[in-house]
């Protein structure tokens, strides 16, 4: 035992009765909580309690509960745990047991990003970890890109980024991957994007069918405004406001847009609606 009262995993295994390399399979794919220290891992007395009671209630359902693995909550514990390794596992076995790419980012990457900002917010989670979990993500995400494309004919251009001052890149590139999925084409501007290069932005792009917005920092809607102004200066299409900041249809009306979705599946079935209103 470490002399933080922590288990290494190699203790944690013994009381699960399981080989090393199980107990690590069981930290890889987030089942079991465990902090990387140094060449180790370690082990929480109380989180292996958990994990437990949580395998014992598994065993005790039809089916062992596959239907209810949460894979948002195992990849939150890798990413704050900085395993990379063991987010992209997690990622995987999701894909494995026939989530979506969609699901993947909907279901599974937002929530856990969600969750690590709120704990950022109430300062339970360091910025660092913060900053290191969405680089992991990123990193998980250029694995999947493959999954998001799609031959056939396409629907048009959707321009997508974040205003000035948000620094989060990570919601444009999930609604530009599900576009890219749904057969759209889309210019990715990422985060923190100058008004008048935006609207330069949409002004070169050909077959323009939509524009999407993004802002997840509180307190920046007057960035937002000024970009949908420029943005409807230039061209007319579409514009939709999204983002954490902007917590329903009528914020996003406010803001100057069109149209709000609550995530990237939303967003892409609104823009296909729009599609066939034209």
């Amino acid at each position: 035992m470490s002399d933080a009262g922590d288990l290494t995993l190699q203790e944690a295994a013994d009381a699960l009765d399981v080989h090393y390399m199980t107990a690590y399979r069981y930290v890889r794919l987030g089942l079991l909580p465990a902090q990387r220290r140094g060449r180790t891992w370690a082990v929480s007395p109380a989180d292996l309690e958990v994990f437990v009671r949580e395998r014992a209630a598994e065993r005790a359902e039809p089916g062992g509960a596959r239907g209810s693995v949460d894979w948002s909550l195992r990849l939150h514990r890798r990413l704050l745990a900085g395993d990379r390794l063991g987010a992209k596992s997690v990622v995987e076995a999701s894909l494995a047991a026939g989530t979506d790419p969609t699901g993947v980012y909907v279901d599974v990457v937002a929530p856990a990003m969600r969750s690590i900002g709120d704990g950022w917010a109430s300062g339970v989670v360091d910025v660092a970890e913060e900053h290191r979990a969405s680089v992991i993500v990123s990193q998980v995400l250029a694995v999947l890109d493959s999954r998001f494309t799609r031959r056939g004919v396409r629907r048009g251009v959707v321009v997508a980024g974040a205003v000035p001052g948000e620094r989060h890149s990570l919601p444009v590139r999930m609604v530009a991957d599900v576009a890219r999925l749904s057969g759209f084409d889309v210019h990715d501007l990422g985060a923190d994007v100058p008004v008048e290069s935006f609207a330069h932005a949409v002004t070169q792009a050909d077959r323009l069918c939509a524009v999407a917005v993004s802002a997840t920092t509180p307190g920046n809607d007057d960035a937002v405004r000024d970009t949908v102004a420029a943005v409807r200066r230039r061209v007319d299409v579409p514009v939709l406001v999204g983002g954490g900041a902007v917590p329903d249809a009528a914020a996003s009306a406010e803001l100057g847009g069109d149209g709000w979705a609550a995530d990237a599946r939303g967003a892409v079935q609104l823009l296909e609606g729009l599609q066939e209103l034209r």
